[in-house]
């Protein structure tokens, strides 16, 4: 019978940063830096268990809702000067007296590295289970001229600054990445350090090659989400409740008033099948609104679903409805478009944007609809959850009331 390697994956993540307050727990497309981390490593299927080791508890409790398990860290290997493998050493000593047996591959992976993918983790633990190598790292080409200061000027490092050859000429050179290493768990407990007996490279895409170590680096990371990471929607499994913003998000954010001063506003019918829809599934489905209006009110009512409205702190209201209510607010779906709808997308385990929304609310998504707000984004969204027929009875097209 063969026994299937133990591949660990171990994922440093202190609570300190003097770059990036929290850095850890910063988010990048809705989701903690650990908890992507976390996620790219389970994706890997070489990788039999995650350890995130930190010494934060705020930390672990965002490492163990994302699937992994937590190990406390020392105080002596959590201070500035403590290496990334004394703290890999500490959690594999940790996980072999826990669960008693031997790691076969560790992994060290990096928060700071968000656009790290499943893939690149399974290839670099792959390079030691087929004996390939002993050590395996990520890299990225580089055709770059390189260049030292000199104190009577500046050489070339990896060039004669007199003969400039064209790219395609030039053998490709290879910047490490840091965001994960791979490492033959014997060797590395023989060694003490990543790198040693035979060493891989695991060629990654420059263009997702980006390490946070400051807050520019955090916003271009936020930037950057939307354009690398794959598109990832909710499932039905993945919600206990969908929690819904008005203005812009239900409607598309203008307002008509009359000669008295009355407001009306637009709704899509869509939107009111969807959330008919999510409220027969058995979803709770609850309106969130800074605006006390009474146009909020009769909406909520027409939909049959309770509201909130005129609320100055929608954060706390939020957190207050999901503790009456007995809800986790990880399993939250929270849909908005402006910046006062941002404190609930760092509550909720699904912030989700609508395509409409201002730019920085749709950086801290985790999901964006396709379909702007006030145009059927919450259709959109109730189909994410429960397919596109909404599972509606293909012979009772009139099941749900006209809404």
């Amino acid at each position: 019978m063969t026994t299937t390697p133990t591949v660990l994956a171990v994922i440093p993540a202190r609570g300190g940063s003097k770059g990036v307050p929290a850095k850890n727990l910063a988010a990048v497309a809705g989701v903690p830096l650990v908890a992507r981390a976390v996620r790219a490593c389970l994706g890997a299927p070489p990788v039999t268990h995650v350890v995130v080791s930190t010494d934060d508890a705020a930390i672990a409790a965002a490492a163990r809702t994302a699937g992994a398990e937590a190990v406390q860290r020392p105080a002596g290997l959590s201070g500035d000067t403590a290496t990334s493998e004394s703290a890999v050493l500490h959690a594999l000593d940790a996980f072999e007296a826990t669960h008693g047996r031997t790691a076969d591959v560790v992994l060290l992976a990096q928060c700071t590295s968000p656009f790290l993918t499943s893939a690149e983790i399974a290839e670099a633990a792959g390079r030691i289970l087929e004996g390939a190598a002993d050590t395996a790292f990520t890299a990225a080409p580089s055709h770059g001229f390189l260049w030292r200061a000199t104190d009577d000027g500046a050489e070339g490092v990896n060039h004669d600054k007199a003969h400039r050859p064209r790219r395609q000429d030039r053998a490709p050179e290879y910047l490490e990445t840091g965001a994960v290493y791979a490492m033959d768990a014997a060797g590395f407990r023989t060694h003490g350090h990543r790198f040693f007996g035979r060493t891989a490279l695991v060629v990654t895409d420059p263009a997702r090659v980006l390490e946070i170590d400051d807050p520019h680096d955090l916003a271009r990371a936020r930037a950057l989400a939307p354009l690398l990471d794959e598109p990832v929607t909710p499932r039905f499994d993945d919600i206990d409740a969908v929690v819904l913003d008005f203005d812009g998000t239900q409607t598309d954010d203008r307002v008509h008033l009359d000669a008295e001063g009355r407001e009306f506003v637009s709704a899509h019918r869509g939107d009111g099948l969807g959330i008919a829809a999510l409220r027969r599934a058995g979803l709770p489905v609850l309106i969130l609104s800074t605006e006390q209006n009474a146009v909020v009110a009769a909406r909520a009512r027409k939909l049959r679903i309770p509201v909130l409205h005129g609320i100055d702190r929608k954060d706390l209201a939020l957190k207050e409805w999901c503790e009456a209510e007995g809800i986790d607010p990880q399993r939250v779906l929270y849909a908005g478009n402006d910046v006062n709808d941002l404190p609930c997308f760092h509550l909720v385990g699904w912030p989700v944007a609508v395509s409409s929304a201002h730019d920085s609310v749709r950086a801290a998504a985790r999901a964006v609809t396709v379909t702007p707000g006030g145009s059927g984004a919450i259709r959109e969204i109730a189909g994410w959850l429960l397919g596109p027929d909404l599972h509606l009875p293909a012979a009772s097209p009139g099941a749900v009331p006209n809404a």
